[in-house]
């Protein structure tokens, strides 16, 4: 991806990098996932670890039971997209992700392996950041549609800063065979 990006645009964006708190909020996408335990109460526990550590939810997408993407014989997943309003850097949001994630028992073991909890930073506004802990956009998101799906729900015009197309069109354009069920009854989650 980032090799597609201009070094002057590239250079402008390394001091996003930082630990330091934005002078004004931010609109964020999240994406939270999980497939052990009680799937939903996880969804929820995350989205108010969230709430405390990174932002206020402004939308959260309905909910989909999806089956596992990248290693098959897995427990089928429960999976929301939420947009958050944010005054946290990204590497800070990184880190915040990253102890909810503990906090909630994730284990990180084998890659796409089950987990209790599963937490995506999709997009941090329409900026583009690549270092050796981050990467933004989350770079498989046009090869997901339990990502795709819900975010259309949430944000079907936005463009995808790198591919320069809405998250209709990379949905439409993806080649993901996974089922992506909307639940039928949807609990709706205090923001």
């Amino acid at each position: 991806m980032w090799k597609y990006i201009p070094s002057t645009i590239r250079y402008k964006l390394l001091y996003l990098n930082t630990f330091e708190l934005m002078s004004d909020t931010k609109i964020i996408f999240l994406h939270t996932g999980s497939n052990l335990g009680n799937r939903l109460k996880n969804l929820d526990l995350a989205c108010q670890n969230i709430k405390i550590e990174i932002g206020k939810i402004i939308q959260k997408s309905s909910l989909y039971e999806t089956e596992a993407w990248g290693v098959e014989n897995q427990p089928d997943y429960f999976n929301q997209a939420l947009k958050v309003e944010t005054i946290l850097s990204p590497l800070v949001v990184m880190d915040k992700i990253g102890k909810i994630e503990q906090d909630l028992g994730r284990n990180r073991t084998i890659k796409w392996s089950s987990r209790i909890i599963d937490i995506d930073l999709l997009f941090y506004e329409d900026l583009l950041i690549q270092s050796p802990n981050l990467t933004v956009p989350h770079p498989r998101i046009g090869e997901r549609n339990f990502v795709l799906i819900p975010m259309s729900e949430l944000a079907p015009n936005l463009i995808h800063p790198v591919f320069g197309k809405d998250i209709l069109t990379l949905m439409a354009e993806s080649d993901d065979k996974c089922e992506v069920r909307k639940l039928e009854t949807q609990t709706q989650f205090k923001n």
